[in-house]
Protein backbone atom coordinates (compact mmCIF):
# COMPACT_ATOMS: atom_id res chain seq x y z
CA UNK A 1 0.00 0.00 0.00
CA UNK A 2 0.89 3.24 -0.93
CA UNK A 3 1.76 6.12 1.68
CA UNK A 4 0.79 9.43 1.46
CA UNK A 5 2.65 12.14 3.00
CA UNK A 6 1.38 15.33 4.18
CA UNK A 7 3.97 18.48 3.55
CA UNK A 8 4.36 19.53 7.46
CA UNK A 9 2.41 22.87 8.19
CA UNK A 10 5.02 25.31 9.14
CA UNK A 11 3.92 27.79 11.97
CA UNK A 12 5.65 31.50 11.60
CA UNK A 13 7.39 32.29 14.46
CA UNK A 14 6.68 35.00 17.17
CA UNK A 15 8.88 38.01 16.83
CA UNK A 16 8.46 40.70 19.22
CA UNK A 17 9.69 43.32 16.65
CA UNK A 18 7.02 42.16 14.01
CA UNK A 19 4.70 42.51 16.87
CA UNK A 20 5.20 46.22 17.26
CA UNK A 21 5.82 46.89 13.45
CA UNK A 22 2.21 45.54 12.73
CA UNK A 23 0.83 47.80 16.06
CA UNK A 24 2.00 50.71 14.24
CA UNK A 25 0.85 49.99 11.13
CA UNK A 26 -2.29 49.49 13.05
CA UNK A 27 -2.42 53.08 14.28
CA UNK A 28 -0.93 54.66 11.39
CA UNK A 29 -4.38 52.51 9.72
CA UNK A 30 -6.38 53.95 12.30
CA UNK A 31 -5.40 57.85 12.15
CA UNK A 32 -6.76 58.33 9.06
CA UNK A 33 -9.49 58.48 10.65
CA UNK A 34 -8.82 61.26 12.98
CA UNK A 35 -11.65 62.89 12.74
CA UNK A 36 -13.43 60.44 13.78
CA UNK A 37 -11.37 59.48 16.92
CA UNK A 38 -12.16 62.93 17.64
CA UNK A 39 -16.04 62.58 17.31
CA UNK A 40 -15.76 58.82 19.03
CA UNK A 41 -13.49 60.72 22.38
CA UNK A 42 -16.05 63.49 22.62
CA UNK A 43 -19.33 61.22 22.67
CA UNK A 44 -16.87 58.81 24.52
CA UNK A 45 -16.55 61.39 27.37
CA UNK A 46 -20.13 62.93 27.14
CA UNK A 47 -21.53 59.58 27.82
CA UNK A 48 -18.79 58.88 30.67
CA UNK A 49 -19.79 62.43 32.58
CA UNK A 50 -23.45 61.64 31.89
CA UNK A 51 -23.20 58.13 33.50
CA UNK A 52 -21.47 59.70 36.43
CA UNK A 53 -24.15 62.73 36.79
CA UNK A 54 -27.00 59.75 36.66
CA UNK A 55 -25.83 57.04 38.59
CA UNK A 56 -27.57 57.57 41.60
CA UNK A 57 -24.71 57.25 44.52
CA UNK A 58 -24.82 54.82 47.70
CA UNK A 59 -23.94 54.95 51.25
CA UNK A 60 -21.80 52.49 52.75
CA UNK A 61 -22.27 51.70 56.65
CA UNK A 62 -19.02 50.42 58.81
CA UNK A 63 -19.14 48.52 61.48
CA UNK A 64 -16.26 47.41 63.64
CA UNK A 65 -16.44 44.33 66.56
CA UNK A 66 -14.48 42.21 68.38
CA UNK A 67 -15.85 39.21 70.30
CA UNK A 68 -14.32 38.11 73.64
CA UNK A 69 -14.56 33.76 73.33
CA UNK A 70 -11.33 33.48 75.86
CA UNK A 71 -14.23 32.63 78.80
CA UNK A 72 -14.05 28.75 77.99
CA UNK A 73 -10.29 28.41 78.92
CA UNK A 74 -9.87 31.27 81.41
CA UNK A 75 -13.56 31.35 83.76
CA UNK A 76 -13.80 27.99 83.82
CA UNK A 77 -10.56 27.56 85.72
CA UNK A 78 -11.59 30.44 88.38
CA UNK A 79 -15.01 29.25 88.44
CA UNK A 80 -14.29 25.36 89.33
CA UNK A 81 -12.38 27.30 92.55
CA UNK A 82 -15.17 29.39 93.39
CA UNK A 83 -18.16 26.17 92.47
CA UNK A 84 -15.73 23.78 94.70
CA UNK A 85 -16.35 25.65 97.82
CA UNK A 86 -20.05 24.88 97.33
CA UNK A 87 -19.10 21.02 96.85
CA UNK A 88 -19.70 20.97 93.00
CA UNK A 89 -17.68 19.81 90.20
CA UNK A 90 -18.18 22.09 86.38
CA UNK A 91 -15.51 19.60 84.89
CA UNK A 92 -16.69 19.76 80.88
CA UNK A 93 -19.84 22.14 81.84
CA UNK A 94 -19.89 25.35 79.98
CA UNK A 95 -21.97 27.45 77.49
CA UNK A 96 -21.35 25.76 74.69
CA UNK A 97 -19.64 28.74 72.57
CA UNK A 98 -16.91 26.57 70.25
CA UNK A 99 -19.42 26.19 67.81
CA UNK A 100 -19.75 30.27 67.98
CA UNK A 101 -16.07 31.25 67.35
CA UNK A 102 -13.85 32.87 64.89
CA UNK A 103 -15.10 32.36 60.79
CA UNK A 104 -18.40 30.76 62.21
CA UNK A 105 -19.56 34.25 63.49
CA UNK A 106 -19.42 35.37 59.88
CA UNK A 107 -21.37 32.66 58.95
CA UNK A 108 -23.81 33.18 61.64
CA UNK A 109 -24.15 36.93 60.68
CA UNK A 110 -24.75 36.42 57.02
CA UNK A 111 -27.46 33.50 57.72
CA UNK A 112 -30.97 34.43 55.93
CA UNK A 113 -32.69 34.09 59.47
CA UNK A 114 -31.18 37.28 60.64
CA UNK A 115 -31.13 39.28 57.38
CA UNK A 116 -34.90 38.51 57.18
CA UNK A 117 -35.57 39.52 60.52
CA UNK A 118 -33.39 42.33 59.97
CA UNK A 119 -35.40 43.56 57.01
CA UNK A 120 -38.94 43.25 58.64
CA UNK A 121 -37.65 45.55 61.29
CA UNK A 122 -39.42 49.08 60.66
CA UNK A 123 -38.00 52.00 58.28
CA UNK A 124 -40.16 54.62 59.46
CA UNK A 125 -44.06 54.18 61.24
CA UNK A 126 -45.57 52.77 57.40
CA UNK A 127 -42.99 50.29 56.28
CA UNK A 128 -40.34 48.04 56.65
CA UNK A 129 -36.77 47.79 55.54
CA UNK A 130 -37.79 45.62 52.69
CA UNK A 131 -40.08 47.85 51.47
CA UNK A 132 -37.81 50.50 51.18
CA UNK A 133 -35.45 48.38 49.72
CA UNK A 134 -37.68 47.28 46.95
CA UNK A 135 -38.77 50.41 46.52
CA UNK A 136 -35.27 52.27 45.97
CA UNK A 137 -34.46 49.19 43.60
CA UNK A 138 -37.94 48.95 41.88
CA UNK A 139 -38.54 45.40 42.83
CA UNK A 140 -42.08 46.83 44.29
CA UNK A 141 -42.82 47.55 40.49
CA UNK A 142 -41.33 44.09 39.19
CA UNK A 143 -43.60 42.37 41.81
CA UNK A 144 -46.54 43.81 41.50
CA UNK A 145 -47.31 41.18 38.38
CA UNK A 146 -47.51 38.46 41.28
CA UNK A 147 -49.58 40.19 43.14
CA UNK A 148 -53.27 38.32 43.80
CA UNK A 149 -54.00 42.09 44.18
CA UNK A 150 -52.44 43.79 41.17
CA UNK A 151 -51.45 46.18 44.25
CA UNK A 152 -47.45 46.84 45.69
CA UNK A 153 -46.54 43.95 47.73
CA UNK A 154 -45.95 45.09 51.63
CA UNK A 155 -44.08 43.32 54.30
CA UNK A 156 -45.52 43.34 57.93
CA UNK A 157 -43.12 44.34 60.82
CA UNK A 158 -41.27 41.56 62.45
CA UNK A 159 -42.72 38.98 59.48
CA UNK A 160 -45.90 38.66 61.07
CA UNK A 161 -48.27 35.96 59.26
CA UNK A 162 -46.32 36.54 56.50
CA UNK A 163 -47.77 34.86 52.96
CA UNK A 164 -46.07 32.29 50.82
CA UNK A 165 -45.39 35.09 48.32
CA UNK A 166 -44.03 37.62 50.74
CA UNK A 167 -41.81 34.92 52.07
CA UNK A 168 -40.12 34.11 48.43
CA UNK A 169 -39.92 37.61 47.71
CA UNK A 170 -37.99 38.54 50.95
CA UNK A 171 -35.74 35.02 49.93
CA UNK A 172 -35.29 36.74 46.55
CA UNK A 173 -34.65 39.80 48.38
CA UNK A 174 -32.29 38.47 50.31
CA UNK A 175 -30.04 36.45 47.81
CA UNK A 176 -29.65 39.12 45.92
CA UNK A 177 -28.49 41.67 48.84
CA UNK A 178 -25.75 38.97 49.63
CA UNK A 179 -24.59 38.39 45.50
CA UNK A 180 -24.28 41.71 44.69
CA UNK A 181 -22.06 42.68 47.77
CA UNK A 182 -24.57 44.73 49.36
CA UNK A 183 -23.69 43.34 52.79
CA UNK A 184 -19.97 42.15 53.74
CA UNK A 185 -18.33 40.74 57.33
CA UNK A 186 -14.56 39.91 56.67
CA UNK A 187 -11.69 39.85 59.09
CA UNK A 188 -9.22 42.62 58.14
CA UNK A 189 -6.16 40.41 60.03
CA UNK A 190 -6.52 36.76 60.60
CA UNK A 191 -4.50 36.66 63.64
CA UNK A 192 -6.94 39.59 65.42
CA UNK A 193 -10.39 38.75 66.80
CA UNK A 194 -11.99 41.70 65.05
CA UNK A 195 -14.67 41.40 62.20
CA UNK A 196 -15.48 44.60 59.54
CA UNK A 197 -19.07 44.57 58.78
CA UNK A 198 -19.98 46.60 55.93
CA UNK A 199 -24.15 47.72 54.47
CA UNK A 200 -24.18 49.49 51.08
CA UNK A 201 -27.41 50.78 49.75
CA UNK A 202 -28.64 53.70 47.84
CA UNK A 203 -30.25 55.03 50.68
CA UNK A 204 -28.44 56.30 53.80
CA UNK A 205 -30.99 55.60 56.41
CA UNK A 206 -31.30 51.83 54.83
CA UNK A 207 -27.46 51.19 55.21
CA UNK A 208 -27.67 52.54 58.65
CA UNK A 209 -30.54 50.66 59.91
CA UNK A 210 -29.63 47.54 58.55
CA UNK A 211 -26.24 47.95 59.70
CA UNK A 212 -27.31 48.28 62.89
CA UNK A 213 -29.60 46.13 63.43
CA UNK A 214 -28.37 42.89 61.90
CA UNK A 215 -25.98 43.56 64.44
CA UNK A 216 -28.00 43.79 67.16
CA UNK A 217 -30.25 40.83 65.88
CA UNK A 218 -26.92 38.63 65.35
CA UNK A 219 -25.44 39.69 69.23
CA UNK A 220 -29.05 38.72 70.46
CA UNK A 221 -28.74 35.68 69.06
CA UNK A 222 -25.39 34.64 69.74
CA UNK A 223 -25.45 35.19 73.39
CA UNK A 224 -28.87 33.62 73.53
CA UNK A 225 -27.21 30.39 71.56
CA UNK A 226 -24.15 30.62 74.14
CA UNK A 227 -25.97 31.11 76.78
CA UNK A 228 -28.90 28.74 76.44
CA UNK A 229 -27.93 25.22 78.59
CA UNK A 230 -26.79 27.38 81.75
CA UNK A 231 -30.14 29.41 81.61
CA UNK A 232 -32.37 26.40 81.02
CA UNK A 233 -30.08 25.06 84.25
CA UNK A 234 -30.92 27.55 86.03
CA UNK A 235 -35.02 27.79 85.39
CA UNK A 236 -35.03 24.36 86.53
CA UNK A 237 -32.74 25.23 89.88
CA UNK A 238 -34.89 28.32 90.57
CA UNK A 239 -38.49 26.26 89.95
CA UNK A 240 -36.91 23.42 92.90
CA UNK A 241 -35.89 26.38 94.90
CA UNK A 242 -39.37 27.59 94.70
CA UNK A 243 -41.20 24.25 95.14
CA UNK A 244 -39.31 23.46 98.15
CA UNK A 245 -39.47 26.75 99.60
CA UNK A 246 -43.12 26.28 99.46
CA UNK A 247 -43.04 22.81 101.04
CA UNK A 248 -40.51 23.99 103.97
CA UNK A 249 -42.82 26.36 104.78
CA UNK A 250 -46.07 24.32 105.38
CA UNK A 251 -43.62 21.84 107.24
CA UNK A 252 -42.33 24.44 109.59
CA UNK A 253 -46.43 25.27 109.73
CA UNK A 254 -47.40 21.94 110.55
CA UNK A 255 -44.10 20.87 113.11
CA UNK A 256 -45.24 24.43 115.17
CA UNK A 257 -48.80 23.27 115.22
CA UNK A 258 -47.81 19.97 116.25
CA UNK A 259 -45.43 20.54 119.08
CA UNK A 260 -48.21 22.85 120.65
CA UNK A 261 -49.93 19.81 120.75
CA UNK A 262 -47.99 17.78 122.24
CA UNK A 263 -47.34 20.06 124.92
CA UNK A 264 -51.31 19.66 125.89
CA UNK A 265 -51.03 15.88 126.18
CA UNK A 266 -50.22 13.46 128.58
CA UNK A 267 -46.29 12.35 128.51
CA UNK A 268 -47.97 9.02 129.35
CA UNK A 269 -48.69 9.07 124.98
CA UNK A 270 -45.59 8.56 123.51
CA UNK A 271 -47.06 7.82 119.96
CA UNK A 272 -47.60 11.88 119.65
CA UNK A 273 -43.89 12.47 120.67
CA UNK A 274 -43.05 10.49 117.83
CA UNK A 275 -45.09 12.25 115.35
CA UNK A 276 -43.23 15.29 116.81
CA UNK A 277 -40.11 13.70 116.36
CA UNK A 278 -40.53 12.46 112.53
CA UNK A 279 -41.59 15.76 111.32
CA UNK A 280 -38.91 17.31 112.84
CA UNK A 281 -36.76 15.20 110.80
CA UNK A 282 -38.41 15.67 107.58
CA UNK A 283 -38.10 19.52 108.07
CA UNK A 284 -34.34 18.92 109.14
CA UNK A 285 -33.86 17.12 105.28
CA UNK A 286 -36.02 19.29 104.12
CA UNK A 287 -34.29 22.28 104.91
CA UNK A 288 -30.83 20.43 103.70
CA UNK A 289 -32.39 19.56 99.86
CA UNK A 290 -33.36 23.47 100.13
CA UNK A 291 -30.13 24.90 100.69
CA UNK A 292 -28.28 23.13 98.22
CA UNK A 293 -30.54 23.76 96.10
CA UNK A 294 -30.00 27.71 96.31
CA UNK A 295 -26.23 27.19 96.72
CA UNK A 296 -26.69 25.25 93.11
CA UNK A 297 -28.71 27.99 92.21
CA UNK A 298 -26.49 30.51 93.04
CA UNK A 299 -23.41 28.94 91.72
CA UNK A 300 -25.14 28.60 88.49
CA UNK A 301 -26.15 32.09 88.14
CA UNK A 302 -22.48 33.30 88.75
CA UNK A 303 -21.61 30.80 86.12
CA UNK A 304 -24.19 32.25 83.63
CA UNK A 305 -21.74 35.92 83.98
CA UNK A 306 -19.31 34.09 83.24
CA UNK A 307 -20.27 32.60 80.21
CA UNK A 308 -22.14 35.33 79.00
CA UNK A 309 -20.09 36.35 76.08
CA UNK A 310 -18.99 39.84 75.25
CA UNK A 311 -19.38 41.37 71.63
CA UNK A 312 -17.62 44.80 72.18
CA UNK A 313 -18.35 47.51 69.27
CA UNK A 314 -15.46 48.94 68.06
CA UNK A 315 -16.26 51.59 65.36
CA UNK A 316 -20.04 52.20 64.70
CA UNK A 317 -21.66 54.16 61.40
CA UNK A 318 -22.47 57.66 62.08
CA UNK A 319 -24.28 59.80 60.27
CA UNK A 320 -23.35 61.06 57.56
CA UNK A 321 -22.40 57.75 55.58
CA UNK A 322 -19.26 57.58 53.42
CA UNK A 323 -20.62 58.56 50.01
CA UNK A 324 -19.76 56.22 46.97
CA UNK A 325 -20.17 57.95 43.52
CA UNK A 326 -18.48 57.65 40.33
CA UNK A 327 -15.51 60.51 40.05
CA UNK A 328 -16.28 62.40 36.64
CA UNK A 329 -12.69 62.46 35.54
CA UNK A 330 -12.74 58.61 35.92
CA UNK A 331 -16.14 58.15 34.44
CA UNK A 332 -15.07 60.34 31.44
CA UNK A 333 -11.28 58.11 30.92
CA UNK A 334 -13.32 54.71 31.18
CA UNK A 335 -16.20 56.51 28.48
CA UNK A 336 -13.53 57.70 25.92
CA UNK A 337 -11.41 54.33 26.29
CA UNK A 338 -14.48 52.39 25.68
CA UNK A 339 -15.45 54.23 22.98
CA UNK A 340 -11.87 53.95 21.35
CA UNK A 341 -11.43 50.55 21.52
CA UNK A 342 -15.01 49.76 20.11
CA UNK A 343 -14.04 52.39 16.63
CA UNK A 344 -10.25 50.34 16.64
CA UNK A 345 -11.78 46.94 16.80
CA UNK A 346 -14.85 47.24 14.29
CA UNK A 347 -12.33 49.56 11.78
CA UNK A 348 -9.14 47.08 11.95
CA UNK A 349 -12.17 44.41 11.59
CA UNK A 350 -13.43 46.02 8.14
CA UNK A 351 -10.06 46.74 6.77
CA UNK A 352 -9.64 46.29 3.16
CA UNK A 353 -7.56 42.70 2.47
CA UNK A 354 -4.89 44.27 0.44
CA UNK A 355 -4.23 46.59 3.57
CA UNK A 356 -3.69 43.16 5.78
CA UNK A 357 -1.97 41.74 3.20
CA UNK A 358 0.41 44.35 3.19
CA UNK A 359 1.54 43.78 6.91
Amino acid sequence: MGQHNNPPVFEKDFSLKQMVISGFKDIKYLWQFKTHIAVVIVVGALIGALAAYFKKPTYTARLTFVVDDSKSSNSLGGLSSLAGQFGLNVDGVGGGSGVLQGDNIQELVKSHNLIKNTLTTAYDSTSTLADKYAAIYHLDEDWVEHSPDGKVVKFPLNGNNNTYLQDSLLHEMIERILDNGQFKISKPDKKLGFFELNTTFKDEKLSLLFCQRIMQQSIDFYISTTTKRLKNNIDRLQKRSDSLERVLNNKTYSVSATERTALDLNPAYTEEGARVEVQRRDKVVLNTVYSETLKNLEASKTMLVQETPTVQLVDQPELPLKKNKWKYWIAITAGILVGLIIFSTVKLSMRPEEENNNQ
